[in-house]
C-alpha cells in the first residue's frame, strides 16, 4: 500500500480524537513502545520507546539519558463535528439528535449527508468504571436541507441556526434510542452506561482525484493528515543525541485551554520527567525546536483575492510556513533558521502563508504550547482547501514532503 491510502485508512479509523489516540498507540505498541502511566513512577531506559496518555492526547518519545536537545513535533487529533448531549427528543413524528456544535465548523457542509456516531463510554463494571471506545460505524442520522421551493432565499442566503436547522434526524420510531445502539454495540446494558462523549461524524473514506491524480479529498485532512505525517516521521526518523518527542494534542479546536489541550502541563511534564535532573532539561530547552504542525490555507482557485498577494501558498507548493506579526503564530527568524537548512538539506520546498491584512486568520496550538514549553517553534501546515469543511482537499505532494521534511527534522 502507498503512504496515501494508509493515510486514508488512517484517517477512516480516526473518527474521534479517542479513536486517534487509539490508533497512534497501536501503531506505537507495534512499533516497540511502551505505556507509561502518569499515574505512576517512571522507569526509564536509555534507547527505550514510552508513550503516555491523557484523554484525547498522547506524547511518544525516545529517551535519551542526559539528551542535550529536544526535536518536537506536535499536531492537534480533534476536528470540528456535532456532539450528542443527553441522546435524542421527539418533534411531532420525528425522533432527533440532541447535539451542540464542536468546534468552527463550516455548518452548511454538515446537510443531506450519512452521518455517523462515535465516541467514548463509561460503563459500570464490577471494577468500577470502565472507559469503552464505540464506532455505531454505518449511517444513522442526516440533517435535512429545506427545499428551495419552501425557503426562497435558500440559494442568496443562508445562515443554518445551530438550534433548529442543524437537528439531525434520527428515526421514525418514538423509541428508538442512539444510546440503546450504542449499548447493543458494546454489549452492554444501558442502565450500565455511566457517561459519554459521542460525537457526529462523516464516515466517507477519502480518495485520490483530478486529470492528474494529484489531489485528494477527505474528512478530518484538519489535523489528522499532520498527525498521520508526524507518526510516519517519528518512526522512521534516525538515532541522534536529539531526543524526539512526538506531541500531539486534543481540544485545540475549542482553545486548547483544558487538562489534556497544548495549554495544560502535559508536555512540559512529560518532558520534564524524562530528563535525569533539573539542570539537564532546562540546559537541553536552550537548544531545542518544536515544530507545530496544522492545516494551512492554500490560495482558493475560485476566490485568489481573498489571500495575500505575496504570502499566499498553493496545492502542490511543499510545506507551508505560517507566519503571524501579532504571534498568532509561532514562528520567528531565529527558530525557523535551522529547519530552513533542514529543507534545504533534504530538498523539501518550503512556502509561506500570511493572513491578507485586513482578513484576521486563525491561529494554532504553536504559541500556545510554547509558552508552556518555552522552546524556539516554528508554525508549519499542509496547504489544502475547505479548512473545516465536512470534507476537505489537499495535494498528494505536499503530504510526501512533510513526511520528508519531518523525518529529516
Amino acid at each position: 500500500m502507498s503512504k496515501i491510502d494508509i493515510l486514508l485508512d488512517f484517517i477512516s479509523a480516526s473518527v474521534t480524537p479517542y479513536h486517534t489516540v487509539k490508533t497512534v498507540a497501536d501503531i506505537l505498541e507495534d512499533a516497540g513502545f511502551e505505556r507509561l502511566p502518569e499515574e505512576h513512577a517512571w522507569s526509564l531506559s536509555d534507547g527505550g520507546l514510552y508513550y503516555v496518555i491523557r484523554g484525547g492526547s498522547i506524547i511518544a518519545f525516545k529517551h535519551r539519558v542526559n539528551t542535550k536537545a529536544f526535536g518536537i513535533v506536535s499536531a492537534h487529533t480533534d476536528f470540528p463535528a456535532f456532539k450528542v448531549k443527553t441522546g435524542s427528543d421527539r418533534a411531532g413524528d420525528y425522533t432527533r439528535l440532541a447535539t451542540e456544535s464542536y468546534g468552527g465548523a463550516i455548518n452548511y457542509t454538515w446537510f443531506d449527508r450519512p452521518l455517523s456516531v462515535a465516541g467514548r463510554v463509561y460503563v459500570k463494571t464490577k471494577a468500577g468504571a470502565e472507559m469503552r471506545l464505540v464506532d455505531l460505524a454505518t449511517p444513522l442520522a442526516v440533517i435535512p436541507s429545506v427545499a428551495p421551493h419552501l425557503s426562497r432565499e435558500v440559494n442568496s442566503s443562508f445562515s443554518p441556526n445551530l438550534a433548529t436547522d442543524l437537528r439531525p434526524l434520527y428515526a421514525l420510531s418514538a423509541s428508538a434510542s442512539v444510546i440503546s445502539e450504542v449499548a447493543r454495540a458494546l454489549e452492554v446494558k444501558e442502565s450500565d452506561i455511566l457517561s459519554h462523549d459521542l460525537y457526529l461524524y462523516n464516515p466517507d473514506h477519502g480518495t485520490v482525484f483530478g486529470g492528474d491524480e494529484a489531489l485528494l479529498i477527505s474528512p478530518r485532512i484538519d489535523d489528522l493528515a499532520s498527525v498521520f505525517t508526524a507518526l510516519v516521521a517519528f518512526l522512521g526518523a534516525e538515532d541522534s543525541e536529539t531526543t524526539p518527542v512526538l506531541a500531539l494534542f486534543n481540544n485545540e479546536e475549542v482553545g486548547s485551554s483544558t487538562r489534556e489541550g497544548a495549554a495544560s502541563d502535559l508536555l512540559a511534564d512529560t518532558v520534564k520527567r524524562i530528563c535525569s535532573s533539573d539542570e539537564v532539561y532546562r540546559l537541553a530547552l536552550t537548544s531545542s525546536l518544536m515544530l507545530s504542525s496544522d492545516g494551512a490555507h492554500a490560495m482558493h482557485p475560485n476566490h485568489p483575492e481573498l489571500s495575500d498577494p505575496a504570502c499566499h501558498p498553493v496545492l502542490g507548493g511543499g510545506v507551508v510556513v505560517k507566519y503571524n506579526s501579532n504571534r498568532r503564530y509561532a514562528t520567528e527568524a531565529e527558530a525557523l533558521a535551522p529547519l530552513a537548512l533542514v529543507a534545504k538539506k533534504s530538498g523539501v520546498k518550503l512556502q509561506s502563508y500570511a493572513n491578507r491584512a485586513d482578513l484576521p486568520g486563525g491561529s494554532t496550538l504553536g504559541s500556545i504550547a510554547s509558552t508552556k514549553l518555552p522552546v524556539l517553534t516554528v508554525d508549519i501546515g499542509i496547504g489544502q482547501l475547505a479548512m473545516h469543511s465536512i470534507a476537505e482537499t489537499c495535494a498528494v505532494s505536499d503530504i510526501n514532503d512533510m513526511i520528508e521534511l519531518l523525518t529529516a527534522f
